[in-house]
């Protein structure tokens, strides 16, 4: 059974740019999950709000004067749920280390806005269970002249390789007869991704990431441009 629904989260603005706040508390009031509690224009307002207070979310903006967005997710010890705004996606990478759902590129469209809120409402409501995949569940590929069934939660990534794939597991790694965009087709999308037009990867298994790459066990997988974005909201959502 999912998590009982609330009526509203309570919501802060974080961010030095009145235009972003006027975007922003105009979204909100449009949404009936939400409540804008208060609004701020620097992390050190915000470091002494939460101090005293605990709220549901927090609408955070990265490239602030005095204290970035990043280093005020790092001050503080109690995080509440948070979304960013940003100009600059390569730091919503590492922003992920420290509980971010969800980011907003700006300039922030309403359609996008409302997505941003279905993955927080998804986690309020449902919670952050990885997969309806069980640890039996297995895929089927042409290895050789032989089929053989690879246990989805073993594959940490797979790798392009002329006409075949290189799948890599945790016990060994398999050349299928297949090309990587069929492969992707079989795979749960809430389980893998697609990092680049070589590489699918799986989601859980990513260790770190840097602005063009993310790494699996000891392997850096190069992240395509044309697939950043379906990544990092991919990323997003299981947080």
């Amino acid at each position: 059974m999912g998590k009982r629904m609330r009526s509203k989260l309570n919501c802060i603005i974080v961010d030095d740019e009145p235009a972003a706040h006027y975007v922003l508390s105009d979204y909100i009031s449009k949404n009936s999950f939400l409540n804008l509690e208060h609004q701020m224009y620097n992390g050190l307002e915000a470091i002494e709000y939460l101090t005293h207070r605990s709220v549901d979310l927090m609408f955070l903006d990265i490239d602030m004067p005095e204290i970035t967005g990043i280093e005020l997710l790092k001050t503080l010890p109690n995080k509440p749920k948070t979304i960013l705004t940003t100009a600059y996606s390569e730091f919503a990478l590492e922003s992920y280390e420290y509980g971010v759902i969800d980011y907003l590129l700006k300039p922030i469209f309403y359609p996008r806005f409302v997505k941003a809120i279905a993955h927080l409402k998804q986690k309020v409501f449902i919670g952050n269970e990885l997969s309806t995949v069980k640890t039996f569940d297995n895929i089927e590929l042409k290895v050789g002249s032989d089929w053989v069934k690879i246990p989805l939660l073993e594959i940490l990534f797979t790798q392009s390789y002329g006409n075949y794939v290189k799948v890599y597991t945790m016990k060994r790694v398999y050349v299928a007869t297949i090309t990587t965009s069929e492969l992707l087709n079989k795979l749960p999308a809430s389980l893998f991704v697609r990092a680049h037009k070589s590489y699918i990867v799986a989601l859980n298994k990513i260790k770190a990431m840097e602005s063009d790459c993310l790494q699996i066990k000891q392997t850096k997988i190069p992240i395509g441009i044309t697939y950043k974005r379906e990544l990092l909201e991919k990323i997003a959502s299981k947080k």
